[in-house]
């Protein structure tokens, strides 16, 4: 009897405990949703954090990373205070504060403080675990305002949230395994800020690359400048991608919850298209183990299974009709480092007059 009581209570244990945890990334998919139907102010910082939260199960020290976000935010506007930059049209202003947050994120910058001079060093590349395979937090914002480190998720991520939080706009991009920043101004027009190098690159440093098809550009796929809801769309897939870390045995239905809902934002998405296949095809295989076969044409005598099927292969289809390539992580790395080695050769000229 005993046995039995304590077996019941690790069960209810078992559930509450899940459900503890489940609330944490509901809780996160309800603060973007919201964002996206207007009915909470949007802020691409609130719904950063409430993602990395949910990874970290409500124990993120948000107020200790909104004091270091801003710290950074006053360096910012003392930065624009304090210089005048050599530009002269009417988008001054907003300029000034692209430049500052550049400043922050990319430059060793002198400070006085009293009557000592200290350098501020920037934020750097980290190398180790670029994809996030070893551990996810590895791409998170908090871990690059904890290290000084970042990959291309977290640093244009926070380059975003620096510009919104002195009042200014920031465009995310997307090329393949790479976010960037996409900045309109009056002088040139887009241009592009590559912060895991700290260059101005031209597009060419995308298409040159062999991985982006004319498709996913005239699409939106790559290249496209985000606009903040559609960057939201992206922190669904990013709210996903850590569910199914945490909860690697789900059942898929929040993932698809999230996919479905960026796509709804970003019908173009790669990323959530690329979720919704994924998780369709990780539910094909379940079924496959459950019916104990490796045989495909076996597994599709079920009815299920072959709605599952059908449905995966078209939409694996659609997202190579639209465009979308990927690109191997190692010459992705290759790639990455040709942009500092061969800065001349991807450097935007239009910035330097």
């Amino acid at each position: 009897m005993k046995k039995i009581f304590l077996l019941i209570t690790t069960l209810i244990f078992s559930v509450f405990t899940n459900a503890q945890e489940n609330h944490f990334y509901t809780d996160s998919y309800q603060t973007i949703d919201n964002m996206l139907n207007d009915k909470e102010p949007y802020s691409f910082k609130t719904a950063v954090f409430s993602v990395e939260n949910a990874y970290y199960q409500g124990k993120l020290d948000i107020e200790e990373l909104n004091r270091k976000i801003r710290f950074l935010a006053n360096f910012c506007n003392q930065l624009v205070n304090n210089r005048k930059l050599n530009y002269i049209e009417r988008d001054q202003a907003k300029v000034s504060k692209y430049a500052a947050v550049y400043t922050v994120m990319c430059q060793t910058t002198p400070v006085i403080i009293k009557n000592d001079t200290v350098k501020y060093k920037p934020f750097i590349y980290d190398f180790e675990d670029v994809f996030g395979h070893k551990e996810l937090s590895n791409l998170f914002v908090s871990k690059l305002l904890d290290t000084q480190k970042g990959n291309c998720n977290s640093m244009p991520y926070l380059y975003k949230i620096l510009a919104e939080e002195i009042g200014a706009d920031a465009n995310l991009a997307l090329a393949p395994n790479h976010v960037y920043i996409k900045h309109n101004i009056k002088s040139i027009g887009w241009f592009n800020t590559e912060l895991t190098s700290g260059i101005f690159p031209i597009d060419a440093w995308l298409s040159a690359s062999g991985f982006i098809h004319l498709d996913a550009i005239k699409n939106g796929v790559f290249m496209k400048a985000l606009n903040n809801k559609e960057s939201l769309a992206l922190l669904l897939v990013d709210l996903a991608n850590a569910y199914n870390r945490s909860f690697p045995d789900n059942d898929g239905s929040f993932p698809l919850k999230c996919a479905e809902r960026a796509v709804q934002i970003h019908p173009y998405l790669a990323n959530a298209l690329l979720l919704q296949a994924e998780t369709h095809t990780k539910q094909f295989q379940k079924l496959m183990k459950e019916q104990n076969t490796k045989d495909i044409q076996a597994t599709l005598s079920n009815p299920k299974a072959k709605e599952l099927f059908d449905l995966m292969n078209k939409e694996y289809s659609h997202i190579h009709k639209i465009g979308y390539r990927s690109m191997p992580e190692e010459m992705y790395l290759d790639w990455l480092v040709s942009l500092k080695t061969e800065r001349s050769k991807y450097e935007d000229t239009r910035l330097q007059k």
